[in-house]
């Protein structure tokens, strides 16, 4: 186990909330102090614009900057000409749904994807095939719920070009078999887009063993600030794309009739970027890395059992996910709205998710309006499962009576 009281000193938010209880780190994780720190030390001591100037500030500025992006290409075993940096993780898969289909993509083309996605991974897809009079096609999930080799077999056509799949599903926590998955998508020459944002996190992705064509990650769901992502392909790939956003900073020449872009990934990153956000990310990076994700995996494995264990004795809601690879625990309290539920869980400081999880899919194959999400994160213990299931029973026991008793 992780020392967490240790760790927890060095997130403020504890400081401002001792009782918090805060299972909510799939939608976005707390932020420690040397982040914070970092992005305080730009805007108050070289806090300027990048490549421009020709001052001491702006190369400091600079070479921040660049040595962020030097850190993601190390934390996920690329070049780092393969980094763009975006907004988010939603910005990067729509901004390569747009470039990769204006080229590679025509009528009776197919993309197969899967009803497990978030609507980041889905949605640019399902526009793009719409406009492109392509199809969008599923992998038909296992009874549990999982992507499965053997049914994506069965979906892969000699029609499919563009393989787009979440690595860990949001909402049931499940992991996809791209190491078996890719390989096959390679054979039939198509294109393999992995949304990753609830892995990276969690376990180390290497991207050159995974050999996947292009990732995409949000450095908020990573200790990182909000308003910075990740793109990462692969160069052959990244450099037969056309920029979408045209602008300052990603031009090499511009004339009268036409304009030379610059090398990758700058040609993606037009006007001024994210420079607090990169630099912030850079230093989670360097957290994790600290603690160490082999540590954090087990340690979130060990809570995730323990809360398995606490819950198994209790009556009254479902659990979806019984065995989900990263920790996340998906519920429903029997004949109890979601949103219902997790306002009695906030009486209790304990901050968990409900709804469909922006994964409207999920809800219907699982044949429900939405659910109870608790996400488990390396700052969380055993007290916090304590009091989640705590809050669990009692939220339970208040419906029972408010329902009669029955």
């Amino acid at each position: 186990m992780l020392a967490v009281k240790k760790i927890r000193e060095c997130f403020p938010i504890y400081k401002k909330h001792p009782r918090l209880v805060y299972l909510d780190s799939a939608a976005t994780s707390l932020k420690p102090q040397p982040v914070l720190d970092k992005m305080n030390e730009y805007y108050g001591e070289y806090g300027v614009n990048i490549h421009r100037g020709v001052y001491e500030l702006s190369f400091k500025a600079t070479d921040e900057y660049d040595l962020a992006r030097e850190k993601v290409a190390r934390f996920i075993n690329a070049r780092t000409e393969e980094v763009v940096f975006t907004s988010n993780v939603t910005d990067a898969l729509n901004k390569l749904a747009l470039m990769y289909a204006k080229e590679n993509i025509k009528a009776g083309d197919v993309v197969l994807t899967s009803e497990l996605e978030h609507h980041s991974s889905l949605l640019p897809w399902m526009k793009i095939c719409e406009e492109k009079k392509a199809g969008l096609r599923y992998i038909p999930l296992s009874e549990e719920g999982r992507i499965t080799t053997e049914n994506f077999k069965k979906a892969l056509t000699d029609k499919v070009k563009v393989v787009a799949l979440t690595y860990v599903s949001n909402v049931m926590g499940y992991r996809t078999p791209l190491e078996e998955i890719i390989p096959l998508a390679h054979e039939n020459g198509s294109v393999v887009i992995v949304d990753a944002a609830q892995a990276v996190q969690h376990f180390r992705v290497d991207v050159k063993a995974l050999d996947c064509d292009f990732l995409a990650f949000s450095g908020h769901k990573m200790l990182g600030p909000t308003g910075i992502g990740v793109l990462y392909g692969k160069k052959r790939h990244l450099k037969k794309l056309q920029p979408v956003f045209y602008g300052g900073d990603m031009n090499e020449d511009v004339y009268p009739d036409r304009v030379e872009i610059k090398e990758i990934p700058y040609c993606f990153e037009a006007g001024t970027p994210p420079i607090a956000e990169a630099i912030g990310l850079g230093r989670a990076i360097d957290f994790l890395e600290e603690i160490g994700l082999k540590n954090i995996e087990a340690h979130c494995r060990e809570l995730y059992d323990y809360a398995l264990a606490k819950l198994s004795g209790i009556e009254g809601f479902t659990l979806y996910n019984k065995n989900a690879d990263i920790p996340i625990i998906a519920l429903n309290i029997d004949g109890v709205h979601p949103h219902d539920a997790a306002t009695c869980f906030e009486q209790d400081k304990v901050c968990i998710r409900s709804g469909h999880h922006c994964a409207q899919l999920v809800s219907r194959f699982l044949n429900c309006v939405g659910s109870l999400r608790a996400s488990i994160y390396l700052y969380n213990d055993r007290e916090d499962i304590d009091m989640f299931v705590g809050a669990l029973v009692k939220t339970i026991e208040l419906f029972r009576k408010l329902d009669g008793g029955q």
